[in-house]
């Protein structure tokens, strides 16, 4: 999760990832942020994430993010 961590404050420094579970509900993620944070960890951890993916239940939490990774690397 470090690795994912290190993506995430690259994108948005000043974000408290570890404590935040609505980044998408409370909208401190944009579109733009969403589009780097997908294409990020897509390459970081190869693997697609596909349009059906993509969903604020997916992207609010860094926890979400991590659980969405593990599932798709399976």
């Amino acid at each position: 999760m470090e690795k994912l961590l290190k993506i995430l404050k690259e994108i948005k420094p000043r974000v408290d990832f570890e404590n935040e579970t609505a980044l998408i509900e409370n909208g401190i993620l944009n579109s733009f942020d969403m589009i780097q944070i997908i294409n990020a960890i897509s390459d970081e951890f190869v693997i697609d994430i596909s349009a059906a993916e993509i969903v604020p239940e997916n992207f609010n939490s860094i926890k979400a993010m991590w659980n969405m990774i593990q599932r798709l690397s399976e």
